[in-house]
């Protein structure tokens, strides 16, 4: 009975939390710092940005298409496939924090929620980027895939054992399931986050954390076998245990990142003032601090076992990346996306400051993008022929790579800017939202 009376409290006291519920949100909204003019954006503010974005992604489209009849077409879909997946890493991390935010009662995060919301409704329009590669690669039997080549089945006892998994048919079918588990986690929790904009509805809080906690589980699967498909596929040979969390790391560390240059920028321009202060950058900088130590420790976990056990399937994807021309950007994964980050993000000052911490991101979202190139553009060549040869970055044809990454990221930047124009910058009904305003860090 004790139990029923807790699950089923009385009219009474139902009414005290309604009028306790309706209290807060008058405090918070009488609060100066709640004012229109600093929680939303005038119309047509963000126009000038999201022209450029936009520019800069139909001119990088361009190019690549064109790319893809004048130099490669195997060049050009992998440039393309590395921006995709630069910012399938976005929206990807975006959501994870989200439902992150939610099962935890995040408090402090309720003033950055939004922002996370705005790059994790993102995935939808990433998810249909994706579907040109997966239609090239269907219909073409295979250009980097090359485990959808019914001679390459034919020929090797390896693809024949895996056939049940790799195959165009599943594969297909696997996409639809990562874009319908993906885009619904996204619709439902953004939508009913707007939808406590108006109506103040303390039930949505409850739907988003029972959502997230089984929405949890099942973006780890998909962002596991998305990363299996479309990245570690790309050599059917190689496999590895810790691969999908390695590209989880990289989405957690690349869309903290992300959210930081969206509060930078607003705040210069005079929103979130009060609201978004040097103690929420201060935890942005250790979230992007802890994945930078994570994808490390992932990555060297990785390496190190495949060293010691030094067996060929394995041990090939790596020899094949340190030569070829390949060598240098072996190290810059090393230094670059690790020891440079660490030595950055471990200095306080940086993290507490919302320009040092802009210019960290900066440098996050292109050593990511260096990540995606480091796992795709060596397998381009590999297909094309006996007479292609691989030309690395040692020719004008690197333009083709910075095309693909940048017109993707410019159509990603131009839709993300749009969006984050249509609403109010946090959630302005949060019961959490006073413990956010008075965040403090004390480490």
């Amino acid at each position: 009975m004790t139990q029923i009376a807790a699950n089923h409290p009385a009219p009474a006291a139902t009414a005290l939390q309604d009028t306790e519920w309706d209290a807060r949100l008058a405090r918070i909204a009488a609060d100066k710092r709640m004012s229109k003019d600093n929680t939303t954006l005038e119309p047509g503010a963000l126009g000038g940005v999201m022209k450029m974005f936009l520019g800069v992604g139909v001119l990088g489209l361009i190019v690549t298409l064109i790319g893809g009849f004048a130099i490669n077409p195997y060049h050009a879909l992998a440039a393309y496939e590395v921006g995709v997946f630069t910012a399938l890493a976005m929206a990807l991390g975006g959501l994870f924090f989200v439902m992150v935010f939610h099962s935890l009662n995040a408090g402090w995060s309720i003033t950055l929620r939004r922002q996370f919301e705005n790059v994790a409704w993102m995935v939808r329009w990433v998810w249909v980027m994706m579907i040109p590669i997966v239609l090239i690669e269907i219909l073409t039997k295979g250009m980097l895939f090359d485990w959808l080549d019914p001679s390459k089945v034919a020929e090797s006892h390896l693809l024949q054992v895996k056939e049940p998994y790799l195959n165009a048919t599943f594969f297909g079918v696997r996409f639809l399931i990562y874009g319908l588990v993906w885009i619904t986690l996204s619709t439902k929790l953004i939508g009913w986050s707007m939808k406590a904009d108006e109506t103040g509805d303390r039930s949505l809080g409850r739907k988003a954390r029972f959502w997230s906690g089984f929405g949890i589980p099942c973006f780890a699967l998909t962002t596991a076998f998305a990363s299996f498909d479309f990245l570690m596929s790309l050599d059917y040979r190689f496999f590895s245990t810790m691969w999908g969390v390695m590209y989880f790391a990289s989405a957690a560390l690349v869309s903290t990142a992300v959210v930081t240059l969206i509060a930078s920028r607003l705040l210069a321009r005079g929103k979130l003032v009060g609201l978004v202060h040097e103690e929420h950058f201060h935890d942005l900088g250790k979230l992007m601090f802890t994945f930078t130590v994570f994808w490390g420790y992932i990555g060297f976990s990785q390496y190190f076992l495949i060293w010691y056990s030094n067996i060929p399937e394995e041990t090939a994807w790596y020899l094949f990346r340190q030569q070829n021309g390949w060598q240098w950007l072996f190290v810059v994964m090393t230094i670059g996306h690790f020891v440079v980050p660490f030595l950055m993000l471990v200095w306080r000052k940086t993290k507490r400051s919302p320009k040092l911490l802009s210019m960290v991101a900066i440098y996050v979202i292109i050593i990511t993008a260096f990540d995606m190139v480091w796992i795709i553009r060596p397998m381009a060549y590999l297909n094309a022929g006996p007479d292609a040869v691989d030309p690395g970055f040692a020719s004008w044809n690197v333009f083709l790579d910075i095309a693909g990454v940048v017109g993707v990221l410019g159509i990603f930047g131009a839709i993300l800017t749009w969006k984050i124009g249509r609403s109010n910058l946090l959630p302005i009904k949060d019961p959490m939202l006073h413990e956010a305003m008075s965040h403090k860090n004390y480490v």
